[in-house]
């Protein structure tokens, strides 16, 4: 059911499928499974902003367990300022986390010095995420091979409250129009709802696809690796199709389910081309995804322009010109607007109450926002010198990380 053109875009559901399936996709897995890749470093202590919340996840699955900082190379501890980070196999403890699902993390060294130059340059104003502050005592390096993105038990009201929030208080939504299928709504199917977003413009209307493109995302993530047997001796995940349906079939979700799958496709085309705009950003000769195994960098970084190269190709890009185009006056203000309620959402992902959650919340609201902040800073990213320092456009290891994981997710 989900087929054909997509709202808002001049592409098609089959030609993103066999663009991504056949050329993107195998080159993207293989580009995450590298050191440089895997490693995201993380603040999972910070409080949740918006309510009290003491509601913590039970479930040996949501845990957090990190490992011993001196199990951590000192290539990631030392050289971050160089984008660095060196892969070490993590020892018996961490392996043993592993098998109980719990999240692996290592806390860094405060290694600050290095950093500052970077961080000087990382205008708060161009940032659509609330970062994490990266030197924290409380962040902690996690491996996310070793942490897959994986139904953990977390739902009901507390997983339901944030989404709620999300879309409640942070999509441009009036009140008084009930989005589909939330509690307490009047019976009309959507009706209203999708009657009052034809109405808006399509920066909103955007913003909203978006949201629940990675809703989508998510969701599909969770279902197609549930906890299928949970006993003493074994846990098996797999895909849930009956969870799937209930989330995604047209009959079961009166109709709404095709639509967010629709979403989650605009969702790709966004991500995709910001990673053709950023191009110039990565090209430059003196731009290296340092871990320190310079054989492993320059592999990793011919097949990053390779993937930024075939991205550029894809033949049918969203236009995002379309955006902010109007009144000059009025479109900063709508971009504003736009930036100010996707931090917040950036933000909400500190209440989620499972951590293993939280993290995968996390490095995929930063990796749209990152997408989000390449494609309103083009004329920035045109200007960057082939050599030395782009002051003018930053990315910092961490965005690139997001950008690409949340990429692979999608």
């Amino acid at each position: 059911q989900v087929t054909g053109h997509l709202d808002d875009c001049t592409c098609d559901v089959e030609t993103i499928d066999a663009f991504n399936n056949y050329k993107l996709f195998p080159r993207l897995n293989e580009l995450l499974e590298s050191d440089y890749f895997r490693y995201y470093k993380v603040n999972l202590k910070k409080p949740c902003p918006f309510w009290n919340d003491n509601s913590h996840c039970g479930i040996r699955d949501c845990a957090v367990k990190p490992c011993p900082s001196d199990e951590v190379p000192d290539g990631i501890r030392s050289g971050s300022y160089k984008y660095s980070e060196e892969a070490n196999s993590l020892a018996e403890e961490c392996e043993e986390t592993k098998r109980l699902g719990a999240v692996d993390g290592s806390l860094s060294e405060e290694t600050q010095q290095a950093v500052l130059q970077w961080t000087r340059h990382d205008d708060s104003s161009d940032s659509f995420c609330e970062a994490d502050d990266i030197y924290s005592p409380d962040a902690e390096y996690v491996d996310l091979l070793l942490n897959p993105e994986r139904y953990t038990g977390y739902k009901g009201p507390d997983a339901w409250k944030i989404w709620n929030s999300i879309y409640e208080e942070n999509c441009f939504k009036p009140h008084n129009v009930k989005r589909p299928l939330a509690s307490g709504r009047g019976d009309d199917g959507g009706h209203m709802f999708y009657k009052w977003l034809k109405g808006v413009c399509v920066e909103k209307r955007a913003f909203y696809k978006l949201i629940s493109g990675l809703h989508a995302s998510i969701n599909i993530h969770l279902s197609a690796r549930y906890l299928l047997q949970d006993t003493w001796s074994e846990k098996k995940w797999g895909p849930n199709v009956t969870e799937f349906q209930q989330r995604f079939d047209e009959v079961l979700t009166r109709g709404e389910g095709p639509r967010r799958l629709k979403n989650l496709y605009f969702l790709y085309l966004i991500e995709l081309r910001a990673l053709s705009k950023v191009l110039p950003f990565f090209e430059r000769p003196g731009f290296q995804l340092y871990t320190g195994n310079k054989s492993q960098d320059a592999e990793a970084k011919n097949l990053l322009l390779e993937i930024l190269r075939l991205a550029k190709s894809f033949p049918l890009h969203f236009d995002e010109n379309s955006f902010f185009a109007g009144n000059k006056k009025e479109a900063a203000k709508l971009k504003e607007e736009f930036r100010l309620h996707f931090k917040n959402i950036s933000k909400i992902m500190d209440c989620v109450g499972c951590f293993k959650c939280r993290l995968w919340g996390k490095l995929q609201t930063q990796g749209l926002g990152t997408a989000l902040k390449i494609l309103f800073s083009q004329n920035l990213i045109e200007k960057i010198p082939e050599s030395g320092p782009s002051y003018g456009f930053q990315l910092t290891r961490q965005e690139i990380v997001a950008l690409f994981n949340a990429f692979g997710r999608l």
